[in-house]
Parts: C-alpha cells; structure tokens; sequence
C-alpha cells in the first residue's frame, strides 16, 4: 500500500461548556485567527470548519456553541447546532476545565455523548492555571462517570500537550485522501470572519449586561487603491446599550473599531478603513427573521 493511501482524514467536533477554551484550542492547531474568543461564556454562536493538514493526513475540525441552558431562539440555536454537529463526525474532543467538581452541565453533555458510537476524547484544558498535582484527579473524576477513548491535559494557550493529541487524533481517524485542498484553512467567507472580529473586539470591550445581545452585520466591502473600506453595523437590543457601546463622546466606539481594525488588516494584509454604525433591534435574539439575515442556519434548531 502507497504512503498516501495511509494518510488519515476525518471529521472531529469540539464540544463542552461555554469558556473552556474551544476556540483558543483550535486557533492555536490551524496557527491563525479564526474563532474569536473572550473572557465572557458564549463567544462562540456558530458551528465552524476549520481544517488541518499535515504529512500524516488531514483533520476537519468543527468547533460548536457552548452548551448552556437556552433562554432565547439564539440559545436554542447554539445548543442544537453543537449536538447536530455529532450526527456526521468520526471523532468527538470533550473539553472541560480542571476541576475535580463535575457539574449537571458537563453531566448532561457527557450523557448525550454515551448515546453516540464515537471515540470520545476528554481534553482537560487550562492546565496552565493549576498544580501538575493537581490534574491527575480531574482526569479520575471524569473517568469514573464516562468511558473515554483517551485523556489529555492541555494549555491551549500556551500549546502544551498540543502535539500529543494531534497524533492520538490521527491515530482514531480512517485511512482516505483529504477531503480539501491542502491549503483550505476554513469554510468561513471574510466577511463572516470580519463580522466577528469586530463583535470581538465588543465582547472584550464593554460592560458584561451588553455583549450577549450584541451582533454584527458587514453591510459593504470595497477594495479601493490598495485599501478596504468596511462598513458594520453593530446590532444591539436596548437604547440603553447604544448608549455604552457608543461611549461619551463616542470614545468607545473608536475604541472598538480601531482594535477590530488592526486583526482586520492582519486578515486581510491590507491597509483598512473600518466604519461602525449601531442601531438597536429589541429582542432580536428571539426574532427568527432577523437572525437568518444575520446568517444563523435556524434549520439547525430542533
């Protein structure tokens, strides 16, 4: 049998509580920017492809909402979308943080992995903040409540640990050619990225009753002599809220648009002119139609 005919390919989904680091993990994997990520729980509202390709094969890696408990159209979007990303991978990366408490959340999420016939891995993440000591029990406790086809501590943030899951990754996947081009990185369109750069830029930056009902829309890219001009327009349900984002004198607009600038212009290795306009849209995270407009495939609710 030839080498290549060795290589392994599949499909791998990222799943787990809200901030336990499924973003970062998979930035620092494909070596570049493509989730946003934050401090704040529920970054992450869309199911993302993004792909890795090596001398050992190639792995399509999905990175999912975090699973919560849904208070609106937009939290049942998040949570179905994780768990419909199940029904068409060959390998499942369970993320949690290190701690030896196992709450009903991280029970509820390992319960509907045992109903799937999947190799599932249990990826400790954050290693970086605790005691060598102290991860050996956290990896007992979450062995005792489900059988994982193997454990892995890890820093994503600081890439420790990293490596070894790649290959044990391999390792689980079927043998078979790429399924992309070896230089595809993700499925994402620009625009979809630079949408959540900026909402980045408002979830690091504002008050924490604000972010979970802000959003992004690219209303127009133009390439002019050498230069992007981007207009955006950040979506927001209270007056109130347009208000902070605006900031006095408009000061925290500027803000939020320079730093989403300069990620932008990484992106795009370009000089960029980024406008920010906000309007508020109330309870938009209920309304069906403005979040098709926004992109969010409402197919994937339940």
């Amino acid at each position: 049998m030839s080498e290549e005919r060795k290589k392994r390919t599949g499909y791998v989904a990222l799943i787990g509580r809200p901030n336990v680091g499924k973003s970062t993990l998979l930035n620092h994997i494909i070596g570049m920017k493509l989730a946003i990520t934050s401090r704040l729980p529920q970054t992450t509202r869309k199911k993302m492809m993004a792909v890795y390709t090596s001398d050992r094969g190639q792995i399509v890696f999905m990175d999912t909402p975090g699973i919560h408990l849904a208070r609106n159209k937009l939290g049942e979007y998040m949570d179905s979308s994780a768990y419909k990303t199940l029904e068409s991978v060959d390998s499942v990366l369970f993320l949690a943080e290190p701690k030896t408490y196992i709450g009903a959340g991280e029970r509820h999420i390992l319960e509907e992995l045992s109903k799937i016939h999947l190799p599932v891995f249990l990826v400790v993440n954050k290693i970086d903040m605790v005691k060598k000591a102290e991860i050996p029990p956290v990896i007992a406790a979450y062995k005792e409540i489900f059988d994982f086809a193997g454990c892995f501590p890890v820093s994503a943030k600081h890439k420790t640990g990293v490596d070894v899951l790649i290959n044990r990754l391999y390792d689980s996947l079927p043998e078979g050619d790429p399924f992309f081009d070896e230089d595809t990185i993700t499925n994402e369109t620009e625009r979809e990225i630079i949408s959540e750069l900026v909402r980045e830029q408002a979830l690091r930056q504002l008050s924490e009753e604000v972010p979970h009902g802000v959003a992004v829309d690219i209303e127009s890219m133009k390439r002019k002599r050498k230069i992007w001009h981007i207009e955006a327009t950040i979506y927001c349900e209270k007056k109130s809220h347009k208000g902070i984002i605006i900031g006095r004198n408009g000061e925290k607009i500027k803000s939020i648009g320079m730093a989403a600038r300069a990620e932008i212009e990484k992106l795009l290795s370009s000089q960029v002119n980024l406008q920010l306009w906000v309007k508020v849209r109330p309870n938009w995270r209920d309304d069906e139609k403005i979040m098709r407009n926004l992109g969010y495939d409402l197919k994937d609710i339940s």
